[in-house]
């Protein structure tokens, strides 16, 4: 567990606010890692994605900034800021940023 993670327990924070973008990467920040899943924040800029790949569980995506496209098995949608999205177990899919984009990501390992 990392320090900041740590600071982070029991103490509100803003979201948005506690990952920043960096110019042609994607920049992530582990808030919670469990056996059980793990949450993340992304920051995306423009033009950078994940390639396409699969989880063995669900994974929710809420969009905190920006906009992206997610396909999932073959179907793009485009998410933007305020809206949620999950993603199916064993179903392919790949992400990339339309403009600079953040998500929260929420993984929970079942059954």
């Amino acid at each position: 567990m990392t320090t900041e993670s740590v600071k982070l327990r029991g103490n509100p924070f803003h979201l948005a606010n506690s990952v920043d973008y960096s110019d042609d990467s994607v920049v992530s920040k582990t808030l919670l890692k469990k056996t059980t899943g793990n949450i993340t924040l992304f920051a995306f800029d423009t033009g950078q994605g994940l390639s396409e790949h699969t989880a063995p569980f669900d994974a929710v995506v809420y969009v905190l900034d920006g906009q992206a496209r997610i396909t999932i098995g073959g179907q793009p949608r485009s998410v933007s800021q305020g809206e949620m999205l999950i993603m199916p177990a064993n179903i392919s899919h790949a992400l990339h940023a339309e403009k600079r984009f953040k998500m929260l990501l929420v993984m929970i390992r079942g059954e």
